[in-house]
């Protein structure tokens, strides 16, 4: 009986090991997207919360959000981005926070439609254009 819980300690051990890598590399993915300085209106809502913000910066895997609104890490929000120049805000079906600093907080995009991510893609190749 003692040989099984520390065959399941070791499996943990081994499992949270595997674990704690991929998130590694999933921020290192997330670091090597360029990042584009904005300055555009957000609002976002989720876990019957609403607020609203002001996206400072973006990629193609996430944006940095200023807001009021107190958030916390792993919280889950569909946001929507107010982009000058589009006729309609792009959506973000669900953004999970990644982490919190003062009133900023960055958002992981971790679900979002293929002509949201479209429209993405041409913001952000407007913006690179710009700078």
């Amino acid at each position: 009986m003692s040989s099984q819980p520390l065959k399941n300690s070791s499996s943990a051990v081994s499992s949270d090991a595997a674990q704690q890598d991929p998130p590694k590399s999933s921020f290192h993915e997330q670091r090597v997207q360029p990042r584009f300085t904005t300055q555009f209106r957000s609002s976002f809502s989720g876990q019957n919360r609403e607020g609203r913000g002001r996206t400072l910066d973006m990629s193609s895997g996430g944006c940095k959000i200023e807001s009021d609104m107190k958030v916390v890490q792993g919280a889950t929000f569909e946001c929507r981005l107010h982009v000058p120049g589009l006729d309609w805000p792009l959506r973000i079906d669900e953004a999970t926070v990644r982490w919190v600093e003062g009133n900023t907080f960055g958002l992981a995009f971790t679900r979002i439609s293929p002509e949201e991510v479209s429209k993405l893609e041409a913001v952000l190749k407007e913006i690179e254009s710009e700078e």
